[in-house]
């Protein structure tokens, strides 16, 4: 995994991609201790950085349909993502 992309410099699809990958290996139960070990890590990093970029894309959407006063414009803002 040394060669493995950045977490933080991936994309949500990236991170999501890769975290599913992560999942399924431990799954499987037939990585040996350490590498399940860094594998946990790893995929509770693309765990939070998934969960960062949506609250950053939530952020945007309310921001987008919210007036100066902060009334809605006509549409709801996001919620529960």
């Amino acid at each position: 995994m040394s060669d493995a992309k950045p977490v933080e410099e991936m994309t949500f699809e990236e991170a999501m991609r890769e975290l599913e990958q992560v999942v399924g290996k431990l799954e499987r139960g037939d990585v040996p201790l350490e590498d399940s070990i860094a594998l946990y890590e790893r995929g509770a990093a693309l765990k939070k950085r998934c969960e960062d970029r949506l609250k950053a894309a939530e952020e945007k959407v309310e921001a987008i349909t919210a007036d100066a006063e902060g009334n809605a414009t006509g549409t709801r803002p996001a919620t529960g993502l």
